[in-house]
């Protein structure tokens, strides 16, 4: 089964943080909240640092 990144827009303020880990995954939207662009932008250990930087834990694994 496979997982993919998911942000939780309630929590995310906005810091890009992830987007400046993983810039090919996450992408700020117009609301100023980061999103998920491309699931497979980046190697899955990139993409964990990015979650595990994430200062307000927003952003998780969600398995398909």
């Amino acid at each position: 089964m496979a997982k993919k990144p998911v942000v939780d827009k309630d929590l995310c303020t906005g810091d890009e943080v992830c987007v400046s880990i993983a810039p090919d995954v996450f992408e700020m939207d117009d609301d100023g909240k980061a999103t998920v662009k491309d699931s497979e932008g980046d190697d899955e250990s990139v993409i964990q640092t990015a979650i595990d930087s994430c200062p307000e834990n927003a952003i998780s694994w969600k398995e398909e």
